[in-house]
């Protein structure tokens, strides 16, 4: 029996991305980002497709089936009947509307025809539904054979946030909430409130709520949104402008929490870090009954989780914690991007009906997420020769991982690039800057001299699979850093839990609250990345023998790029953001270069102004 190809792809609205399956099972998948260097490029994935096609090595021809993300007609629907029932006010969001989805996702086609051709197997594009995807690109690849399905984001044609279940081959959708209602366009309210831009800015206020107090928490479920014991809920739309116009909220939301908008890139204040406490206070406990409910209308031991909510850590780890269900499996590209994933899965096994195979040791089907292109050190030699970088070569993988360990030890910080790139917004040591999480100025330096972005901003601590009960309250895998716990209280210095914000912002950030300082955030939790030898072995042999070396097993790990910057893909693109940036080290696969043994470095002088700042 020949094998079967299923190209998915997400497109035109943010996080443009391809995937290819063979015979159910992922080959690979990238966004389109990485490879044009627009962080959230929404245009159709041109690059990701071609890269996809290498890594299967098939032509167009031999693609069995395409499948889209969502389903055009049914959010033109969407945006008909809302902008009819608000009135001429909602003009400007048709007028957009109508170029984005009639000149563009109605042509889906034409757009996968210019790039991959029409011969062959190739029949007619799958529309799958935004939510099936988002369900299918989370239960699919999971480890679990039976499944509560929630998936929750701003919005996908109608639907806002469902409730599925997942069994062998089958998903089937439970319940549902519907637009304008949306658990993922409040939060986003809030973003753009709060100064940060929407759908990127949703990290910052999950990390910035920590340093507030959840105040407002009354205010806004008596105003903004009703909240039923099973978790559904319905918005107070008189508050919040994104059925009128370009803005999500309005200025009645403004009087309600007393002052216009924080500029973005100006001061925060006491007020965001209090409104960024209250609506994660919200979230949470929005999730929490979303969940319970799930577990009663499925019965099942597991949950699957997709969506841009999805990717708040905070609240998964308190669901975790709240032990509804046995175990969490989140898809890590669980916004748009992941949404070609689940398209692709979707024409697999519901149109297909390619059967589902059962795990045979792996825990997941994901394979840690490193999907996209990987280099050999032929490749990066002739890179380096070409421009004449010099670099210590090492053969021995165990070599490089020492040399890397004691440079870490010394308190350098390091680019690291081995292996194929990570699919979702996260980098799990594939495309990663990292250094030592004992380093109580790790983070600030981090922040301000190599990524250039705000201060208070966590960073993740990469710790070995089974070591990680050694630092943090978890009994639970995580893998793709979408898990918050608390750091153990034998490790920690400080126990007084959330600090308020002095004038010197630095000073609160840098005190020492644990042993491992750099990655403690300010009320002592940790988003936790656990490192297994199997999907990563080159990250895993770093931190083995910095654990050899210092005694510890946890080292930071942040994304490889600067603000506004998409993470890195090439050696290029690694070398350029290593040149511009206080970066000591910079790993290429065998190769270790040091900075003050490279060659002048010029480039023009506004750089930065290549990115737009998220």
């Amino acid at each position: 029996m020949s094998d079967k190809y299923i190209l998915g792809i997400s497109a035109f609205y943010h996080d443009a991305a391809a995937v290819i399956l063979r015979n159910g099972e992922i080959v690979a998948a990238a966004q389109e980002e990485r490879f044009t260097r627009k962080k959230h490029d929404p245009r159709f994935p041109v690059n990701a497709i071609n890269y996809c096609l290498e890594e299967a090595y098939i032509e167009p021809d031999e693609i069995d089936a395409v499948a889209f993300y969502d389903n055009p007609m049914l959010t033109w629907d969407r945006i008909v009947r809302s902008c009819a029932l608000s009135g001429e006010g909602s003009l400007p969001t048709f007028t957009s509307a109508f170029h984005s989805v009639l000149g563009i996702k109605a042509w889906v086609k034409d757009h996968v025809v210019k790039a991959i051709g029409n011969s062959g197997k190739l029949g007619k594009i799958v529309f799958s539904g935004h939510h099936m995807s988002h369900s299918a690109s989370c239960y699919y690849p999971s480890p679990y054979e039976d499944a509560a399905i929630l998936t929750l984001d701003g919005v996908g044609e109608w639907s806002t946030t469902t409730i599925a279940h997942g069994n062998g081959s089958d998903i089937n959708v439970l319940k549902e909430i519907n637009y304008p209602h949306s658990l993922g366009l409040l939060y986003s309210a809030f973003t753009y409130y709060c100064g940060f831009k929407i759908n990127s800015g949703e990290y910052k206020l999950m990390g910035l709520a920590p340093y507030g107090r959840p105040v407002h928490v009354d205010k806004i479920y008596e105003n903004l949104i009703d909240v039923k014991a099973d978790g559904s809920y319905r918005m107070n739309q008189d508050y919040f402008g994104f059925l009128e116009g370009s803005h999500s909220i309005n200025q009645k939301f403004c009087d309600l929490f007393e002052g216009d908008a924080r500029k973005p890139e100006s001061r925060i204040t006491q007020r965001e870090m209090d409104l960024a406490a209250s609506i994660q206070v919200v979230t949470e406990e929005v999730m929490m009954k979303i969940a319970r409910t799930a577990k009663q209308l499925t019965g099942s031991k597991h949950l699957c989780m997709a969506g841009g909510v999805a990717l708040n850590c905070v609240a998964n780890g308190k669901l975790l914690r709240e032990k509804i269900f046995d175990s969490i499996w989140i898809q890590p590209a669980a916004g748009d991007a992941g949404g070609a994933l689940g398209a692709a899965y979707v024409a697999c096994h519901q149109l297909m009906k390619e059967p589902r195979v059962a795990l045979s040791g792996s825990r997941d089907r994901q394979k840690g997420s490193y999907l996209g292109p990987g280099y050999s050190d032929t490749e990066i030699n002739a890179f380096l020769q070409r421009n004449s970088y010099p670099a210590h070569h090492f053969a021995d993988p165990s070599k490089r991982a020492e040399k890397l360990a004691s440079l870490l030890a010394e308190g350098k910080i390091a680019g690291f690039l081995s292996g194929r790139m990570e699919f979702g917004p996260r980098s799990l040591g594939a495309r990663s800057i990292i250094g030592d999480a004992r380093n109580k100025e790790m983070q600030s330096n981090m922040n301000l001299k190599i990524k250039f972005r705000e201060s208070f901003r966590p960073f993740a601590p990469a710790v070995l699979a089974g070591d990680e009960s050694l630092y943090f309250e978890l009994d639970h895998d995580s893998p793709y850093m979408l898990l918050v716990a608390p750091v153990k209280e034998e490790i920690l210095l400080r126990t007084d839990g959330a600090e308020q914000m002095p004038e010197d912002m630095i000073s609160i950030i840098n005190r020492e609250r644990s042993l491992i300082p750099a990655v403690t955030h300010v009320d002592n939790s940790a988003r936790i990345q656990t490192v297994h030898k199997d999907t990563n072995p080159g990250f895993y042999d770093v931190i083995e023998a910095f654990k050899k070396q210092t005694g510890s097993s946890v080292l930071v790990n942040t994304s490889f790029n600067v603000r506004g910057e998409p993470i890195v893909c090439s050696p290029a693109d690694a070398y350029k953001c290593f040149m511009r940036t206080n970066m000591d080290v910079l790993v290429l696969e065998g190769y270790i270069l040091i900075k003050e043994e490279q060659p002048n470095y010029t480039e023009h002088e506004n750089w930065q102004e290549e990115f737009q700042l998220d």
